[in-house]
């Protein structure tokens, strides 16, 4: 009699499933990569966060920080603001009343700068009416929910058409600011193309106790259209 035990299907191995097998080539994939880092998995996951980071800034968002007095007393020297890169990218433009950062080069200066914008293309921009305020397209603005307190609108009247394609800048602490009314007889009649436009000021994320989100100010709504503007 064969008393020898015959093997069962259970006992027989089975192959293993192709996404086990792919599962750990990447296994060992990554196990061979850590191995060669000095510092192991610690430093792959430090580098792969500083790649999220790169690309983050690169494509989404960057950070700011703010250089001057010039957007006092809501954005302050030294306070950190997160700049939405894709604010404007998809048929959308800036608008009055946004806090945006822009490349001056040829325009302001050499270094990237955060103003308040105030006219934009066919806007007719003026300073100041009887009684102390700019107006926009005809329509006084009331700028009190962020002017600096004590500041005027301007102490330098200006009228102006903004070009299609371009921006008015005002800083929002209006004496300690240089904005467009300085370079009106520079070349661009201080207005910045919109395609310097880096993106729009969204949040305050340092110090942590001055962190809040920035709101486009209702001072804006009841201007009207530009004359002849589209829409």
């Amino acid at each position: 009699m064969d008393t020898a035990a015959r093997p069962t299907e259970r006992d027989r191995p089975s192959d293993p499933a192709p996404g086990d097998t792919e599962g750990r080539s990447r296994f060992a994939f990554l196990s061979r990569v850590t191995a060669r880092l000095p510092g192991g998995r610690i430093t792959l996951t430090a580098l792969v966060c500083l790649l999220f980071a790169l690309l983050l800034n690169l494509l989404v968002a960057r950070p700011f920080e703010i250089p001057s007095g010039s957007m006092e007393s809501g954005l302050r020297i030294g306070d950190r603001v997160l700049v939405n890169k894709l604010a404007y990218r998809f048929g959308a433009e800036p608008q009055r009343g946004d806090v945006i950062v822009f490349d001056g080069t040829g325009y302001f200066g050499d270094a990237d700068y955060i103003k308040r914008v105030v006219g934009v293309g066919g806007d007719h921009v003026v300073c100041c009416d009887k009684e102390g305020r700019i107006t926009v397209n005809g329509r006084p603005v009331d700028e009190s929910a962020y002017l600096y307190p004590g500041d005027e609108p301007s102490t330098v009247p200006f009228d102006v058409v903004v070009p299609d394609g371009r921006l008015f800048l005002l800083g929002d602490h209006r004496s300690a600011s240089s904005d467009s009314r300085d370079h009106l007889g520079s070349p661009g009649g201080g207005m910045v193309p919109v395609g310097a436009v880096v993106g729009r000021a969204d949040w305050i994320v340092w110090p942590l106790s001055h962190a809040r989100r920035l709101h486009r100010p209702d001072a804006y709504a009841r201007v009207p259209a530009a004359e002849g503007a589209h829409g």
